[in-house]
């Protein structure tokens, strides 16, 4: 199983945008706030492993 890392560009209510930082991409990824940890603000480092997102220390 693959592993992406992202941090958070923006919230936008129910969602937020995320940007991949282990490879070169301007694309952003719209994800729901749900699956998130419920302590991600803008600027958080995720890590995205077997279908979950946890915060980077």
């Amino acid at each position: 199983m693959n592993t992406f890392e992202y941090v958070v560009v923006s919230l936008d209510s129910d969602y937020a945008n995320l940007k991949r930082t282990d490879e070169e991409s301007d694309e952003i990824k719209l994800v729901a706030r749900a699956l998130l940890p419920p302590e991600t603000d803008e600027g958080t480092r995720l890590k995205y492993e077997f279908l979950q997102y946890s915060i980077i220390a």
